[in-house]
């Protein structure tokens, strides 16, 4: 299914299931795709417990770009595209993620996307070339409440207890969270049930 916005053609995935409790919308990161195996991790638990899954690749990279560019630029279509998705599943809660830059365009988008959650998987907190900058106004921004699940290992470190609504520290993860993405559906399942209505 493609969608397009403002700024490019995005390219969704979409897992459609009768009567949905809630809409999950996924994005990758800076140089990655939707096949993510921490998103498929996540992907996987949300649809045992009876949501819609959009797996969302973003102009930049349908376009064959590394960088996202312009952070304006990349949530007005983050939005478009999260709109009409809402449009097409109905008014269902919206939990909103990705992994790395697509946790930050999802922590950047919440409110105005009406998101119930955000799920923000290899959270970049700081660039490993430039560590002085933070990137810790966009989780405590995000408006709603926020699961981070990060690496102990991960270059990009990993946010403070405080900042978020739960931090998730994964043993011997790096920023692929590659290595159990089990453990990362795991963690999110507990957050997704919430609005799944089986407690």
């Amino acid at each position: 299914m493609e969608i397009v916005t403002a700024h490019g053609p995005a390219g969704i995935t979409l897992d459609e299931v009768d009567d949905p409790a809630f809409l999950l919308v996924l994005t990758h990161g800076s140089n990655g795709g939707v096949e993510a195996p921490d998103l498929l991790a996540v992907r996987a638990v949300a649809l045992a417990l009876g949501g819609a899954v959009a797996r969302v690749m973003q102009p930049f990279r349908v376009a064959g770009r590394r960088a996202p560019g312009p952070a304006a630029k990349q949530d007005e279509a983050w939005l478009e595209i999260v709109k009409l998705l809402r449009d097409r599943c109905g008014a269902v809660p919206l939990v909103q993620g990705g992994r790395s830059n697509g946790a930050r365009v999802a922590c950047r988008t919440a409110r105005a996307a009406g998101a119930a959650g955000v799920i923000a998987l290899a959270f970049p907190l700081r660039p490993p070339r430039n560590p002085e900058k933070s990137r810790v106004d966009e989780l405590r921004s995000a408006g709603v409440e926020v699961l981070v699940v990060n690496g102990d290992r991960d270059p990009f470190g990993v946010p403070d207890p405080a900042d978020a609504a739960e931090v998730v520290v994964l043993p011997g993860e790096r920023h692929e969270l590659a290595k159990d993405p089990d453990a990362v559906g795991a963690a999110a399942e507990p957050w997704l049930r919430r609005w799944s209505g089986t407690r």
